[in-house]
């Protein structure tokens, strides 16, 4: 359940605390209505902006909200996965977002493989791919040390030729000051 949908309980929980079953069934029925309207608002402004762009590249962290909203969306938007991936959802993620462009959080060799592997599988073009590297040394965040870094663009360089290297990504810590330092330790 998202935090929508648990304020939306909790308002309609709340607000119908007082009153009959019948009204209960009413007041749901009114906030499952709101919910609908505030979605269709989300995805016609998404629409709007993937049109004023010229469709550039749209980003959602969640692969279970990238997989449920892709087919809602012109085709011909190109997708970017940014968020922790697990190999056993790599599948789902590749299959419900045929259009996926880029992983940018690709942190080991295990799901470098399981992505190369899938995207044969699906005899699609090869799928760009950032090595998320954790260049604050934050234990809350992930990637790969930066001391692995290189083996790991080579793995996916070498070894994995339906995914193409396009690069490096890290989040620094949110101390301003620490960013170049975080950018350095991979230069």
């Amino acid at each position: 359940m998202n935090n929508l949908e648990r304020q939306e309980e909790g308002c309609a929980r709340d607000h119908n605390a007082n009153i009959n079953d019948e009204g209960m069934a009413a007041s749901s029925a009114a906030t499952d209505g709101v919910a609908a309207v505030a979605l269709r608002s989300v995805i016609q402004r998404v629409h709007q902006a993937a049109e004023r762009s010229g469709r550039g590249p749209d980003r959602i962290r969640i692969r279970r909200e990238l997989v449920e909203k892709a087919p809602q969306l012109p085709e011909d938007i190109e997708w970017h996965f940014i968020g922790n991936l697990q190999s056993n959802k790599v599948k789902a993620l590749l299959t419900g977002v045929p259009n996926l462009a880029m992983v940018e959080t690709v942190d080991d060799k295990k799901i470098a493989d399981r992505l190369d592997r899938v995207v044969a599988s699906m005899e699609r073009k090869p799928l760009k791919v950032f090595i998320q590297v954790n260049t604050s040394g934050e234990e809350s965040k992930s990637g790969v040390e930066p001391s692995g870094c290189v083996e790991l663009a080579q793995h996916v360089s070498q070894s994995c030729p339906n995914l193409e290297f396009s690069g490096l990504m890290t989040i620094g810590m949110l101390d301003y000051t620490s960013t170049p330092e975080n950018f350095k330790v991979i230069a």
